[in-house]
């Protein structure tokens, strides 16, 4: 009941307008994810870096086990289970009152990991990809990343078009909202989904005007982190962008983004940190 107690707290903070912005650091238990695909496959690994992150101030460690980068093959439900629900346990035991949160677009995944212990769903297909998604977080009462995305992992990124990018994703966060509701389900934090079926100019339009989606009374992820908005604008690769992350996280805090998803927690923190000082002067 105590650890129940300390969950609910730290997932009312993330709904609490008035509280400090907060991080969500990636895990990525994959062989293939565009950045750090490898590198924490076995469990030592994963541990040393979940406790260097949770050290550098991560709020959410996200575990995500099925790749989902631009042309990224598909991965069986039973390979996903077999990289995901180990990992959340072996983090669950180790750091046992931090918030996890699943990286998964399949209902039984979501379900299976809630029972394993994570506390947070993140959905990148917002529901399309999977029509019992919205009736597993009903009823397992855990809190829901709704993000946005054109197309498949898959295909995303051919040509993605839109007739008002900001437009078009409000309305799509609207109306998806609006079914959530019926399901009962409150505690919705909306991701704009950058990168995931939209050019660097749609990238660059949604972070300007990310205030926009304020008005839907939902925290807002930004998923900034070493993505191709960064590599092909400046014409560098992940490994050099680092710096690029840091600047457009600070641009997101100062639109209204409660959360950030980042790869690099400490840089993250310093932004949050200027971010907030900033915010207190008069």
């Amino acid at each position: 009941m105590a650890q129940d107690t300390v969950f609910y707290q730290k997932i009312i903070r993330i709904f609490d307008q008035k509280s400090s912005p907060i991080i969500m650091g990636i895990l990525n238990v994959t062989p293939d994810s565009f950045f750090d695909g490898g590198k924490y496959i076995e469990e030592q690994y994963w541990l040393e870096h979940a406790k260097e992150m949770i050290d550098a101030g991560a709020d959410i460690i996200d575990i995500g086990a099925y790749s989902t980068r631009p042309g990224a093959n598909e991965v069986s439900e039973e390979d996903e289970l077999d990289r995901l629900i180990k990992v959340i346990v072996s983090i669950r035991n180790a750091f046992p009152e931090i918030l996890i949160s699943a990286d998964t677009y399949r209902s039984e995944v979501a379900r299976r990991s809630v029972a394993a212990g994570a506390n947070i769903i993140n959905d990148i297909s917002g529901g399309n990809f999977d029509d019992k998604m919205f009736k597993t977080i009903a009823q397992t009462g855990v809190a829901y990343v709704l993000m946005h995305i054109q197309g498949t992992p898959k295909n995303m990124q051919d040509d993605p078009k839109y007739d008002d990018v900001e437009n078009d994703v409000f309305e799509f966060f609207e109306n998806k909202l609006q079914i959530l509701r019926r399901f009962g389900i409150e505690n919705v934090i909306i991701d704009p989904g950058f990168g995931f079926g939209k050019t660097v100019e749609h990238n660059y339009s949604l972070l300007k005007n990310l205030n926009k989606f304020q008005s839907l009374n939902c925290p807002v992820l930004a998923g900034l982190s070493r993505k191709s908005m960064i590599n092909k604008l400046l014409n560098i690769s992940s490994k050099e962008s680092l710096n690029g992350t840091s600047i457009l996280n600070e641009i997101a805090l100062q639109n209204g983004a409660k959360i950030l998803r980042v790869h690099d927690v400490k840089e993250a923190k310093e932004a949050i940190t200027i971010y907030n000082y900033l915010k207190g002067l008069k």
